[in-house]
């Protein structure tokens, strides 16, 4: 419906992002034998994809060094604790007071299992994985214009669109218009698949019983002993639910890049960031800031401002170089490529993404409401909350991710406002959902991702017209240069994307360096 509504380029960035464009082939890093003795790969930034190479590339006895323009790994795969502070472009500085142990994960938060590239190099750094709530059946759904502004919880929107779509399709199906494509046997099957599927009665029925309060759950739960009886729940009203839209947000955890089982690691995504770093740390130079790249037949140079030392420019050569650099900044970097590359790197736009974390005093989201982990979905300018996934039941100060705006005119207008407006406003459209939001509230910080040194975006934006003209010229070994990163593949915004592109690209270059 949306490519046919707004062109291909449309529908291929909304399947990326609801999870139908995502998967990843990987079976294991390349093999890098015959480097030539005394190589050398320069490597402008240590996010996931310039630690992945330098990895790879010295196991496999090249000399490596890390140009990093900040005075950490990792990149994007950051995580904010409390006593952390950062600027953001325009000078507005942040101070975090998360309680100890309480972390908010500004970038990637969540890993699925079939993002292998991910899961080898945790396995093998020994990084500890815990489970990712992605759904939640009795988190909230949540618009502003139905049911008076009242959440509704997951599992009666799901069990209800659900039920109200079997019925409709028994009726169908006994009415015979489907006659033309089922057998008889065929009917049969699916009667009895839709009867279990959507809780229906003997008359192809979804009504109030006990047969759907299996389903979205009861009003008055069943008890023991002399405890008053349980009494079914209501569904909610087929018309009034297809008004709402709030059957939008149950999809979400059914695409394939949300689906179960998925990971975070234990004590926030940076763990993976500092398990890289613990490999190839000493090969990095921080706070490098680097201005200018040449290359010749005999090798690449690399001029960069020495920040840590006042900003005096230095330079680094090496045979070869492998970029990381996000293309919102490489675009306004120096760079000796060809045309073709040269304009790739400068036609891809890079999305917006706002997230704010919000420490309250207590887990009322646990202790009142029920909700362990998972994400309630809202058409408020938040867009969603995503509850910790771990340290169930803890008494103390507790973490949430209380806005994550992907895109849109949303993005920008809390990406405009200063940090502590927005974590303001968070609190005030949660507060719509969660009552005890107001009185709960200890701190909070957020994070604009154009506004971030060194990104000024959150993830390369591409179109199918922009990969059809720029992907392949991106992917080139340009002389003695080539390109990683997230933006280098069909994963966007993705870890695994940054991790894939680097071991494909290294590949390349050692190909040609050995050649």
């Amino acid at each position: 419906m949306i490519g046919q509504a707004a062109g291909g380029g449309a529908m291929y960035q909304a399947m990326t992002s609801l999870g139908f464009a995502a998967e990843s082939n990987f079976s294991g890093p390349p093999k890098l034998a015959g480097a030539k003795k005394g190589s050398s790969v320069l490597i402008l930034g240590a996010g996931l994809a310039g630690m992945v190479a330098a990895l790879e590339l010295r196991n496999a006895g090249y000399k490596v060094t890390i140009l990093e323009y900040n005075q950490r790994a990792g990149g994007r795969c950051w995580s904010i604790r409390g006593g952390d502070t950062f600027t953001e472009l325009g000078g507005e500085v942040q101070h975090c007071g998360f309680a100890k142990g309480e972390y908010f994960n500004a970038g990637p938060w969540r890993i699925p299992y079939h993002h292998h590239a991910v899961l080898h190099y945790c396995r093998q750094f020994g990084v500890a994985l815990e489970p990712f709530v992605q759904v939640n059946y009795n988190a909230w759904v949540h618009s502003s214009t139905a049911y008076g502004g009242k959440p509704q919880r997951y599992r009666h929107v799901q069990a209800d669109f659900q039920g109200h779509v079997a019925e409709l399709l028994g009726k169908a199906t006994r009415q015979g218009s489907l006659d033309s494509v089922l057998t008889q046997e065929d009917k049969e099957k699916l009667l009895e698949g839709l009867r279990r599927w959507g809780a229906l009665d003997a008359e192809f029925r979804y009504r109030e019983g006990i047969a759907t309060s299996a389903l979205r759950g009861y009003e008055i739960d069943p008890g023991g002993g002399l405890m008053t009886p349980a009494k079914p729940s209501k569904p909610l009203e087929l018309s009034e639910l297809l008004q709402s839209r709030l059957w939008r947000a149950i999809a979400a955890g059914q695409a394939y890049e949300f689906q179960s089982t998925m990971f975070q690691p234990v004590g926030g995504m940076d763990m993976i960031a500092k398990a890289f770093a613990k490999q190839v740390g000493n090969l990095i130079r921080y706070q490098a800031r680097v201005t200018r790249i040449e290359q010749n037949e005999r090798g690449v140079t690399v001029t960069f401002a020495d920040e840590a030392r006042g900003g005096a420019l230095q330079q680094e050569k090496a045979d070869w170089c492998l970029c990381t650099i996000p293309l919102s900044i490489l675009s306004q970097i120096d760079i000796q490529v060809g045309a073709e590359m040269q304009a790739a790197i400068n036609a891809v736009p890079y999305g917006s993404s706002i997230k704010v974390g919000l420490q309250f005093k207590r887990r009322f989201w646990e202790e009142d409401e029920h909700i362990y982990g998972g994400i309630t979905y809202t058409d408020l300018p938040i867009s969603r909350i995503s509850y910790p996934s771990t340290r169930y039941g803890a008494s103390g100060p507790a973490v949430v991710l209380g806005a994550y705006v992907f895109e849109g005119p949303n993005s920008f207008e809390f990406g405009a406002m200063a940090p502590e407006e927005r974590v303001r406003r968070a609190v005030e459209h949660g507060n719509q959902i969660h009552p005890q939001y107001a009185d709960e509230f200890d701190n909070g910080v957020s994070v604009a991702w154009y506004r971030v040194p060194g990104n000024h975006g959150c993830y390369g934006k591409w179109t199918d017209a922009l990969r059809d003209q720029h992907y392949k010229a991106l992917c080139q070994v340009d002389g003695r240069i080539a390109l990683a990163g997230e933006h280098v593949s069909h994963i966007p915004a993705w870890q695994e994307g940054a991790i894939l592109s680097s071991l494909d690209a290294i590949r390349r270059l050692h190909a040609r360096a050995t050649a």
